[in-house]
């Protein structure tokens, strides 16, 4: 997956909070030697996930260990299943099991609340 959203000049930009309440799909992961079109599926799989009514957006991190974690955000339980279900996105899981992943861990939850901060601009 690629880096957290990013403004021109600025770092990385967590995705917002939203209003109560929604779902954080969780997955960390930590790869395997193999690099054989994981870039473009992770790519593919970005656009996809992004017309997925009721995507809220995603956060990544990646340790310098080698551990990544993914959290996708979505409205509700609908739009969850609508990407769980996707025939694209399924052929991506069995292909990253059978070739990028050693191990991986997903968690589903149900946020029942959420706030932002952001730092205002100085000058």
């Amino acid at each position: 997956m690629s880096d957290p959203q990013s403004l021109p000049g600025d770092g990385p930009v967590p995705v917002p909070a939203h209003e109560p309440p929604y779902y954080a799909v969780v997955f960390t992961s930590v790869r395997t030697a193999e690099e054989e079109g994981y870039a473009e599926t992770a790519e593919r799989m970005e656009e996809l996930v992004e017309k997925v009514p009721g995507y809220l957006g995603m956060d990544h991190a990646r340790s310098a260990g080698g551990l990544s974690i993914t959290v996708g955000y979505f409205q509700d339980a609908t739009a969850l299943e609508a990407w769980r279900s996707d025939l694209e996105h399924r052929r991506a899981q069995q292909r990253g099991r059978a070739q990028w992943y050693d191990r991986y861990t997903l968690h589903v939850a149900k946020v029942e609340r959420s706030h932002s901060y952001e730092r205002p601009a100085t000058g």
